[in-house]
């Protein structure tokens, strides 16, 4: 006798990233600093021609992933329609929106490399999440995609189904995703998030609708810092003055980065560097610089371990190595806005040149060290 075949139960899971955290879930018209990026998607609900495959590209945490559900929150409840104020939005109670407030619409789905770890084949789930394997894919996207709808209701998309760090697809992954872009289930929308556009295929890319996000403006952190220190049981409203200007250096525009800085202990990184780097182009030595980044990224990276199951500390390692040199590298563009024109755009080279190195399985004790002696010898 033939074994039945079961169906499996549609899940929507958040699981965090080695970058980023989970963001909380905001109105369309409430995403902060990207109107531009809004509009564009308000005027494809309006003109009743929904695209069907987005990609939302921009730097890592500007609100990319917020933008993408609450632009799902519109598509899959009947109940949005033009406001008074001729906004589109869902009726906040409705459903739906309970539904998706609590990360349980059968018909968002979400997916992430953490996704792995409840993935059916064991190997699988023993990786390292370092990428986004292709079964997950074929569990997470192709099998979604080809099911009916879980929730029967007249909304403009039947489901949604959201990839988050796409630029981690393996490439078998990409190229299986790519028939589903190609002749996509009727109702189903798919967005791809990247922060790094470059890595997916050009035949991908070709096939979706582009949207693109920028960092925000200093006012427009401190809009969301404010909104954000009101949500309860946020990181950032237990944070003093000082600690919100270190955060505001340290996200360089990237409300997801001032999530994470909050979480992981990031926001007291300027505290401890800055002060070098201002000795440092004084022309005081600075022996320690080197060792001080890297204490700062061994620490944070072995903490994101501990606290994450299943995490590689091959990919937290280079995550901070991420973060630092972004802190090093705004430190320099200050100080080119300030006028010290020559050796900051010197240093913002040569941080540039050491960049690929913090990527590499290279200690990062060398790679810091070695970047700090070439910062302190362009002042010789």
């Amino acid at each position: 006798m033939a074994k039945k075949k079961t169906r499996k139960k549609a899940v929507t899971i958040e699981a965090p990233s080695v970058d980023l955290p989970a963001v909380p879930r905001v109105a369309l018209d409430q995403v902060v600093g990207h109107d531009r990026a809004v509009e564009v998607l308000m005027g494809a609900i309006r003109s009743g021609r929904l695209h069907h495959a987005w990609l939302f590209q921009g730097p890592l945490g500007v609100g990319k992933l917020t933008t993408a559900v609450a632009f799902a929150g519109i598509l899959l409840d009947p109940t949005s329609r033009p406001n008074m104020a001729g906004v589109i939005e869902p009726d906040a109670g409705s459903p739906t929106q309970r539904l998706l407030a609590s990360g349980t619409h059968p018909d968002l789905h979400i997916v992430t490399k953490e996704l792995a770890r409840f993935s059916d084949d064991a190997q699988i789930r023993d990786r390292k999440l370092t990428n986004i394997p292709v079964e997950v894919v074929r569990e997470r996207v192709l099998e979604p995609a080809a099911m009916s709808a879980s929730i029967r209701a007249d909304a403009r998309a039947k489901k949604v189904i959201i990839i988050d760090e796409a630029e981690l697809l393996a490439h078998e992954g990409q190229n299986i995703l790519l028939k589903t872009l190609e002749e996509p289930p009727a109702g189903t929308v798919i967005i791809l998030i990247t922060s790094q556009a470059e890595r997916l295929l050009p035949t991908i890319r070709s096939r979706c609708q582009r949207v693109t996000f920028g960092t925000l403006t200093d006012e427009e952190m401190r809009r969301w810092i404010e909104r954000e220190a009101g949500r309860e049981g946020s990181p950032i409203g237990s944070l003093g003055e000082g600690e919100l200007a270190d955060l505001l250096l340290i996200a360089e525009g990237s409300p997801g980065m001032a999530l994470l800085a909050a979480e992981t202990g990031m926001a007291a990184w300027p505290s401890i560097i800055e002060p070098k780097l201002a000795d440092l182009d004084a022309g005081r030595p600075i022996p320690d610089l080197g060792r001080a980044m890297a204490d700062l990224i061994g620490t944070w990276a072995s903490d994101w371990v501990d606290h994450h199951d299943g995490a590689s500390k091959e990919a937290a390692n280079r995550a901070a190595a991420r973060h630092m040199i972004r802190l090093l590298a705004a430190h320099y563009r200050r100080a080119l806005q300030g006028g010290a024109s020559d050796v900051a755009s010197r240093a913002i080279e040569t941080i540039a040149e050491v960049e690929p190195s913090t990527q590499m399985n290279i200690q990062a004790q060398f790679v810091f060290e070695d970047l700090a002696a070439r910062l302190s010898m362009l002042r010789s």
